[in-house]
């Protein structure tokens, strides 16, 4: 693999659905992800390179989700489902949780872009290379790549701060399909590239 270049005032790091309820379920046989992820994020921070955060926000009621929707109308007829996504559930995990001043897109679909502001927030800020991870790799990582690949956006997901209830997919999504629209690293690769460029 080509050495990693990283231009910091055009990157931003994207940290996906890492909540408490989330990480419970789906990264519970790799209790390391989460430190992995806040150690990426902290070298991002040192330089400054921004952090972004997304989580599944619903309001009251859900009033954004359809019944025809099946992933989030099934969400939309359970309250025990709804509760995953309240309170300390809800909340990010605190290994990565965002700091003063950092933003928070809640969204209501799978793709972090579907009735977000996230590409306001990115355009506004002159951000064209996207370091992606979080949870699951064929939800939210793979949404967010496909949406941010045909926006041509340059993309590095972060292989080992992803993680999917069904592993054989996942590593086919990282061997086989994330290869062709993005640079796909291990979160050592990139910390070093992060240093390298501080340095």
């Amino acid at each position: 693999m080509a050495p990693i270049t990283i231009d910091p005032t055009r990157t931003a790091v994207l940290s996906m659905d890492l909540q408490n309820g989330i990480v419970s379920i789906y990264a519970r046989d790799d209790q390391e992800l989460v430190t992995r992820a806040g150690a990426l994020q902290k070298q991002a921070r040192a330089v400054h390179v921004p952090v972004i955060h997304v989580k599944v926000a619903f309001r009251p009621g859900l009033p954004e989700i359809s019944a025809r929707n099946p992933l989030f109308g099934a969400i939309k007829a359970s309250k025990q489902h709804q509760q995953f996504f309240e309170g300390d559930s809800g909340s990010i995990h605190p290994a990565v949780a965002p700091e003063p001043g950092e933003i928070v897109i809640g969204k209501s679909r799978v793709n972090p872009f579907a009735g977000t502001d996230l590409e306001m927030v990115l355009r506004a800020n002159d951000i064209d290379t996207l370091v992606i991870f979080g949870i699951a790799t064929s939800g939210v990582v793979l949404s967010c790549l496909l949406h941010a690949s045909d926006a041509d956006y340059r993309l590095f997901v972060v292989k080992d701060c992803c993680t999917d209830a069904d592993n054989d997919l996942h590593i086919c999504l990282i061997d086989k399909l994330f290869p062709r629209r993005s640079v796909v690293v291990s979160s050592e690769e990139m910390i070093t590239a992060m240093k390298e460029t501080a340095s």
